[in-house]
């Protein structure tokens, strides 16, 4: 039986690291794409060079050529400009709104039964700009953030507790920005919420950091922004779907009424398996978690009307 095979269209930090993630998997062919010459080539042959030494056997190719994603199972977009210190993330819109239009276009060209996992930022904008370009079923594009957010809640969280990082799971909802919704009621390390574990002062502190994760990162970095974390993050999207595992995460869904949202991609839990989002999971909010998730919703929704300002892609 033929490999499953995932295509993935920006060959950057993100990009690259996880194709290497990925290979690592043993799960899928790869495929790199970038319109920058010999980047995607490069880093593929480095790749290959590697797998005698990290045990993976699969096929990793790189190239310029956008028709090379054709038939494939995942195809993950990371394409576009990184933030820099002191931009907003709707600041990056004009320019990643476009670059992304182009990526969906030879995806719904070339590989038109494919599931889209968008990384470029501002996430749940190029979320839509993925979706109205390739006018996929809804189930079929998914915004990556979820997974990262959480995952930074889960690090701070073990971090103060001192205890293994796999004991903590973590839910972080909404928009892919300063205003996603962290939760700790459904925060838990080894079955017991954090609420139980921390006080008030301190679960409010590991929050407002989880919300500027990536802000603290592009500080330090000065020019560039988070990749090994977002890479993983990819990684075990991609795994779930290539699988069908079945894995329950949040990540960025288009709501129909989901949460008394309509036509937004906002963070919320679902099913990932073989045909993408399988199921939207509607946790029992109480109003102060509602009320946050709402203005979540309300950025999102901002952003997404600038873009039909900028971009005639309705």
């Amino acid at each position: 039986m033929a490999r499953r095979k995932v295509s993935i269209i920006g060959a950057g930090n993100v990009g690259a690291t996880a194709a290497y993630y990925i290979a690592e998997k043993v799960i899928a062919d790869i495929v790199m794409v970038d319109v920058i010459e010999g980047v995607t080539q490069a880093k593929a042959l480095d790749f290959l060079h590697a797998g005698p030494l990290r045990r993976y056997d699969v096929s990793i190719r790189g190239t310029g050529d956008f028709s090379a994603v054709a038939d494939s199972d995942v195809v993950v977009v990371t394409a576009g400009v990184p933030r820099r210190p002191g931009m907003d993330r709707m600041d990056l819109l004009k320019v990643n709104a476009g670059i992304v239009k182009s990526a969906a276009k030879s995806i719904a060209l070339y590989a038109p039964n494919s599931t889209v996992i968008v990384v470029s930022n501002p996430l749940d904008v190029m979320c839509h700009v993925a979706l109205r370009t390739t006018g996929f079923a809804v189930r079929r594009v998914i915004g990556m953030a979820g997974i990262l957010d959480s995952t930074r809640f889960r690090y701070f969280v073990a971090q103060e507790l001192r205890c293994a990082l796999t004991d903590v799971h973590a839910m972080v909802l909404g928009g892919h920005g300063d205003q996603m919704v962290p939760l700790p009621r459904f925060t838990t390390v080894a079955g017991i919420p954090i609420t139980q574990l921390l006080d008030q002062a301190t679960i409010e502190r590991l929050v407002d950091r989880t919300r500027k994760g990536g802000a603290e990162i592009v500080a330090y970095l000065k020019t560039g922004s988070a990749y090994y974390a977002p890479a993983a993050s990819v990684a075990e999207m991609v795994e779930a779907v290539v699988t069908d595992r079945k894995t329950l995460a949040p990540c960025a869904a288009y709501l129909r009424g989901e949460y008394g949202i309509e036509n937004l991609f906002i963070g919320v839990p679902v099913l990932l398996g073989k045909n993408g989002i399988e199921r939207i999971v509607e946790l029992d909010l109480d109003e102060s978690e509602m009320a946050l998730l709402r203005e979540s919703a309300e950025a999102v929704k901002k952003g997404v009307d600038e873009l039909d300002t900028f971009f005639e892609v309705r």
